[in-house]
């Protein structure tokens, strides 16, 4: 399995606004996306402005391929995300998993 992790950053006044675009629009984007098997969105809060990671999870390469293209380790920073953020990685990290603790949601 593949872990695509990429930051962003938000102003308080739009984080929510940025979550929200990944609860939405982008978790729809990926769930049709083959070979996609999950994603976390982590909030780092400091009182200034909001960091987000998001760790998605994909079968292999290929599956990555398919959600980004062919120069899969640039960010997809839809429209909608770039007016909310007020910078974000132009590159994103693969790395292979090599343990998976991650809870079964019931």
């Amino acid at each position: 399995m593949i872990a695509r992790i990429w930051r962003g950053w938000a102003p308080q006044a739009t984080a929510c606004d940025y979550q929200r675009h990944y609860e939405t629009e982008v978790t729809g984007h990926l769930q049709r996306v083959d070979g996609f098997r999950g994603a976390r969105l982590l909030r780092q809060d400091d009182g200034h402005e909001v960091m987000f990671t998001s760790v998605t999870f994909f079968t292999s390469i290929a599956a990555v391929l398919g959600f980004a293209g062919e120069d899969y380790e640039q960010a997809v920073v839809e429209e909608t995300a770039r007016r909310a953020l007020s910078r974000w990685d132009e590159r994103v990290s693969h790395h292979d998993v090599a343990v998976d603790l991650l809870w079964p949601t019931a």
